[in-house]
């Protein structure tokens, strides 16, 4: 076997948390303790073989690195100290580069350096946009007086117009989340295309007849999302067996916020223009805003356990800190605090002070949705893909 070795891969593996690869001795302790690792498909032994090779077209080929849940069993068990759970995070962030597009936009998330400019273009955007809804409609670049504040909320943030059958605010709101969300699913789509036909192809995959999209969402989609929401192979592992109690509630509060985000441009926007008393912002014991409001709750409690869970374990030298792992969490809890808070401001009558706090919010959704496919954050598609091919490759659709 000829091996060519890329050192500028292992250089950026030990940047992204991956710092302790050479530890490795290739003793396989890791694969004995992984709880999700098979005797055919056993991982992360034949990883960190391929990490210390620099073999990175086989690493983003591989499934089970994105199968990884990152417990940290094998971290524990490692008599080395090679943390192995921490390179397959580190493999992973790579391979997100590597399929992502455009290339110039996922750079730019790989270093700490970078993040006035992962700030600073999100926050000029929507500023420029502000500025601009001045010239378009009523109103602009208007803050309302307590009256007004109590009566509209934050749905004249961007004015208003006298075009009836659809609100300025919603219009600039969904532009700006719209585009961002479009470029997010545009590469995310483009990177799983890539990664499912190189993991074929790695494979060695002959399929005898190719799935129907009915047949690929019910046998192997739903049920790889179904055991997501289940939480069963977080719940198989024993070391961080705590961030359960953290990753759980915030898969579900994102669930329950994009629920109440449905329902309030329904509300507003298609059921308002039928029934203008239901215009305006939802009342506070309407039922779907006490889901958003549990739901927000239940994001800001998980991710506080996920951010104690990580300081304890880089305090206690099972994980390395890495702007990669905080960035998600940062963000996370940028949207969480600045979306209460600005409810907080509006239920407390102080427009002004709402209005940056909303400002801010804004720019922290469109940081999420913007910068998916790049972080961690887009383990939601990759992994996802990845619990389908392993389905796949073990169904009667491949010989």
């Amino acid at each position: 076997m000829n091996v060519q070795p890329d050192l500028e891969f292992i250089r950026q593996l030990k940047t992204a948390g991956g710092d302790t690869l050479k530890k490795c001795f290739q003793c396989a302790t890791c694969s004995v303790a992984c709880p999700l690792s098979t005797d055919k498909k056993p991982f992360p032994r034949k990883e960190m073989i391929w990490a210390s090779w620099g073999l990175k077209d086989k690493l983003v080929t591989d499934p089970d690195v994105f199968l990884c849940h990152q417990c940290g069993d094998c971290t524990e068990k490692c008599p080395r100290g090679a943390k192995p759970g921490e390179t397959l995070g580190a493999i992973r962030a790579y391979a997100y580069q590597q399929f992502a597009w455009p290339q110039g936009l996922a750079k730019l998330t790989t270093s700490a350096k970078n993040l006035p400019v992962l700030i600073g273009l999100p926050a000029v955007v929507i500023l420029i946009m502000w500025l601009f809804s001045a010239l378009i409609g009523v109103s602009g670049l208007h803050i309302p007086n307590h009256e007004q504040f109590a009566e509209h909320g934050y749905q004249h943030f961007f004015g208003s117009w006298n075009f009836y059958w659809y609100g300025k605010n919603i219009a600039f709101i969904a532009l700006i989340m719209g585009v961002s969300a479009l470029i997010a699913i545009i590469s995310s789509w483009m990177g799983v295309t890539r990664m499912w036909k190189a993991m074929a192809a790695d494979a060695k995959i002959n399929a005898t007849y190719r799935p129907s999209v009915f047949q690929f969402i019910s046998r192997f989609l739903w049920p790889s999302i179904w055991e997501t929401l289940q939480h069963k192979r977080f719940k198989e592992c024993k070391t961080n067996s705590d961030r359960v109690s953290g990753h759980l509630p915030l898969v579900l509060a994102f669930i329950g916020l994009f629920l109440a985000t449905c329902w309030s441009l329904i509300k507003n926007d298609i059921l308002g223009l039928i029934w203008p008393s239901l215009h305006g912002p939802l009342w506070f014991w309407d039922p779907i805003k006490l889901i958003a409001n549990v739901a927000a709750i239940a994001m800001l409690y998980g991710i506080w356990v996920l951010w104690q869970n990580r300081r304890k374990m880089e305090a206690e030298g099972r994980a390395s800190n890495t702007f990669y792992d905080w960035f998600l969490i940062w963000e996370v809890a940028a949207v969480g605090i600045t979306g209460l808070l600005a409810e907080l401001l509006r239920w407390g009558g102080m427009p002004g002070l709402g209005y940056v706090v909303y400002y801010v919010h804004l720019i922290s959704v469109m940081m999420l949705f913007l910068y998916m496919p790049y972080t961690k954050f887009a383990h939601i598609v990759y992994r996802t893909l990845a619990m389908c091919f392993e389905r796949y490759r073990n169904s009667s659709f491949v010989q």
